[in-house]
Parts: C-alpha cells; sequence; structure tokens
C-alpha cells in the first residue's frame, strides 16, 4: 500500500489536542527572541507520534523530507523518527543517503528534542566505523543546532563504549556562549563518565574553572556532594 503525506498528516491531526499547545510553546521557548521563535505546535504527544510512526511504517524518504520542511514541531519530530526506524532497517546505501539527508536538512532540525531524537541514532550510528571529522565540522558551526548534533551523536558511541569523541568534541565547545550547548556538553560527560569515571575526572580537572556553569554542573552530577562542591568551587 502506498503512502501519502497526507494521509499522515490527517492522522497526526486525529490526534492532535489544542490545549496542550501552549504548555509546549512555553517549554519550547517559542516565543519573540527565544531559541525556537514561531514554531508551530499542534499538541500532539510523543506516544501517539511513535504509534503513528509504526502505522507509516513504510513511508519513502520522499514523505519523510516533506514531513521534515514542515512549519509544524511534531511533523518535523514525526519524519526524523521515520528517519531513524528506516535508518535502523536499512542497507548500507540506504542508510549512507538517510545521513546525507539528514546532514543536508539541519535548518529544520532545529529544536533540542528534534536532535536529540535523531542524532545518535543517525550521525552517530553511522559515523561509528567512519571517520569522526564531520563531528568536528559540525561543533564549529554557526548553527546551534549542528553544534548540539555534534556532541548528542557521540551518545552513540558511548553506549558502545567508546568515550574519547565525546571529550573531544565537549572541548570544542567549551567557549559556547549558548545554554542548550553548556546542556548537552555536560550531559555527554555524564554519560561518558558512568562508562570511565576516571577519563571524565581527568577531562574535568583542568578545565572545571573555565567550563560554563551549567555545563560543569550537569557533567559533575552524579558526583558525590563532597566531591561535586570541590568541582563547583575550582579547589579540586
Amino acid at each position: 500500500m502506498s503512502v501519502d503525506s497526507v494521509d499522515i498528516r490527517a492522522a497526526l491531526r486525529r490526534r492532535a489536542n489544542a490545549a496542550r499547545v501552549p504548555v509546549l510553546q512555553r517549554f519550547f521557548k517559542t516565543g519573540p527572541g527565544e531559541y525556537a521563535a514561531g514554531d508551530v505546535f499542534i499538541g500532539v504527544t510523543v506516544p501517539d507520534l511513535r504509534a503513528v510512526c509504526r502505522e507509516y511504517r513504510d513511508a519513502g524518504l520522499p514523505e519523510m523530507l516533506e514531513l521534515l520542511a514542515s512549519p509544524v514541531h511534531e511533523e518535523r519530530l514525526l519524519a526524523l523518527m521515520m528517519m531513524v526506524e528506516a535508518f535502523k532497517r536499512g542497507t548500507d546505501r540506504e542508510k549512507r543517503d538517510i545521513y546525507r539527508l539528514y546532514l543536508a536538512s539541519t535548518t529544520s532540525v532545529n529544536n533540542w528534542d528534534l536532535v536529540d531524537t535523531s542524532a545518535p541514532q543517525i550521525v552517530g550510528a553511522w559515523l561509528f566505523t567512519r571517520s569522526r571529522a564531520p563531528l568536528r565540522r559540525l561543533a564549529r558551526s554557526g548553527s546551534v543546532w549542528e553544534r548540539r548534533i555534534a556532541i548528542v551523536a557521540t551518545h552513540f558511541f558511548i553506549r558502545q563504549g567508546e568515550v574519547d569523541d565525546t571529550f573531544q568534541i565537549a572541548d570544542l565547545l567549551l567557549a559556547d556562549d549558548h545554554d542548550l550547548i553548556h546542556k548537552a556538553a555536560g550531559w555527554m560527560l555524564r554519560e561518558a563518565g558512568k562508562r570511565a569515571p576516571a577519563a571524565e575526572r581527568r577531562f574535568l580537572k583542568p578545565r572545571c574553572r573555565r567550563m560554563p556553569r551549567t555545563m560543569l554542573r550537569y557533567a559533575i552530577e552524579r558526583f558525590p556532594e563532597a566531591e561535586r562542591r570541590r568541582y563547583l568551587a575550582g579547589t579540586i
């Protein structure tokens, strides 16, 4: 059975709830001057999005890309969920195509939930057995979303037991001025520390005094309280 983006959009609209929209707009910072200013929500929950993703799992890349170009946040998020699922079951050539299309569409991967849902499973998974150089390019991008993709993609490596790239990308982002990057880098440092606590401490010790405070707080969240206080005081 052929799948049409019109049908997919209709399935989303059936699950939309306008009462949720104001909450989502506040949570995802869509007000004037905020990082997601003007983003459009229709009030579909993540479980409902996943249900639609399963229902239309046979959608092709053209339909996914059409949804990804939508001004509606939930349509973009659904497109990324579908791309992740297609990547998982795809051939190497199909995975390569999805990876390339993803990086060509980062202007649409333009909120933290969109990045976090897709970057490890597409960018991280594709680069795991390949050169990590694209992550350095993304980390130096003028786009906050591409910089977030760079660090969050390393979550895939962490889950495979590799943490070096997380530390290297976090080092490139130490002087970043965006709170969303501070949070993402700190989160990935914390996750790397679960696998390699000594390596995380070696990374943090010479950098903790110049790291953004939010990044440091996220990174040391699981440390013993007394040790956390020393890091925050810069006396470690």
